[in-house]
């Protein structure tokens, strides 16, 4: 039974209720917790440490607010805890405002319910000291996730027109060069090479808007059609030969279903840009198709460092930043792997990650063979 959050040597000040509040701490702590992760997926998901955040310090200041002699009137005053928390759930997590406001209700009924089952009589003065302190914490977390939201947002749009500077800069002097040349095999290849570089920033646009779309719930427009998985598969493959020089390897049979091949293609597309990007200088990526169970997985693997679990969820998050896992350091704002989420969701199925040291790093594509049955299920996109 200790309270020495605000480092103030003052427990022999707290009330007979703060004291008997501080005894049942960790069991409102663990039912809060229990309650919120069955109330929403977001939350779910979360590991325990992310998840618990500044909630034990903000409940111990809430029961030194309890105290008339202790100098706290309430849970958040002159502190910054609740806006911190705020801060976290927009940085770490997959949180609407929404789910942040839940969260501090299903707090505020936890406290009520175990503090009265507990025995614990609270005056009217305590219950005000209560409700002002979660109605008060509600407005500034939700205040401070909606700024960095904010913020998150504008520093994506300036490393994605960043981004994008560089296959604009690239056709622009090849366009310079074409009118410095009279060989026509070479103002071919110039030309080649602007098509290509604008077909590259088509791409990175469309796949903007679409990972956008899916973010506010809304599914992704499938243009569905009867096609062979592995052929779209050879395609990207070829593609990034093209590219990055033979390092692709593809393992499994044809399997035929109703997908929308543009937006599979562009997925997979993705994935295979990850898996060379930050695999093992020079290793082999495998794509592999199986059919089972009326679904396909088609999983792209490569080896090299291991994604951590903590950042697993995050990665599929849009304007979340991507770490570099191989330097240890932030790298971008990778737009991609959100779209792949996209994709897959709006199919009727899922993106999966395998990461281990020991295996290397997998993603796995699993949707329906025929995911035709399901165009008219819900996308929930990031909302809780």
């Amino acid at each position: 039974m200790t309270s020495g959050r605000d480092q103030m040597p003052n427990f022999d000040r707290l009330s007979i209720t703060s004291r008997r509040m501080l005894e049942i701490k960790e069991n409102i702590l663990a039912e809060w917790e229990k309650r919120t992760r069955a109330a929403f997926k977001d939350a779910n998901e979360l590991r325990h440490p992310v998840f618990i955040n500044t909630i034990p310090s903000y409940y111990d200041n809430l029961v030194e607010a309890l105290s008339p002699e202790y100098p706290r009137d309430t849970a958040i005053s002159s502190s910054t805890l609740a806006s911190e928390h705020g801060g976290e759930r927009a940085r770490l997590t997959n949180y609407s405002p929404e789910a942040l406001v839940l969260e501090y209700q299903i707090f505020r009924a936890t406290l009520i319910d175990i503090v009265s089952e507990s025995g614990i009589p609270l005056s009217v003065e305590e219950l005000r000291i209560i409700n002002t302190s979660i109605d008060d914490s509600i407005r500034e977390a939700v205040t401070s996730f909606s700024l960095v939201v904010s913020a998150l947002r504008e520093q994506f749009v300036a490393a994605l027109t960043h981004d994008m500077r560089g296959p604009l800069g690239s056709a622009s002097m090849a366009a310079e060069l074409i009118s410095l040349t009279t060989d026509s095999l070479k103002t071919k290849q110039l030309a080649d090479r602007i098509r290509d570089n604008i077909e590259r920033v088509d791409r990175m646009a469309q796949g903007l808007l679409d990972t956008m779309v899916f973010d506010r719930g809304e599914r992704l427009r499938l243009k569905l059609s009867h096609f062979d998985a592995r052929e779209v598969a050879v395609e990207v493959i070829q593609d990034s030969t093209h590219t990055h020089g033979a390092r692709c390897d593809i393992i499994g049979e044809s399997v035929h279903g109703w997908w929308d091949r543009d937006a599979l293609k562009r997925a997979l597309e993705n994935l295979i840009g990850n898996a060379l990007k930050y695999s093992v200088q020079r290793s082999r990526i495998t794509i592999k198709l199986d059919e089972s169970h009326g679904r396909l997985v088609m999983s792209v693997h490569n080896d090299g460092n291991p994604i951590p679990v903590e950042e697993q969820e995050s990665i599929f998050q849009i304007f979340r930043r991507a770490n570099d896992t191989k330097q240890g350091k932030q790298k971008g704002w990778g737009i991609g792997l959100p779209y792949v989420r996209a994709v897959a969701e709006s199919h009727g199925g899922s993106v999966g990650i395998d990461s281990a040291t020991e295996r290397g790093t997998t993603f796995l594509i699993d949707i329906p063979i025929d995911a035709r049955p399901f165009q008219e299920a819900p996308a929930f996109g990031q909302t809780a």
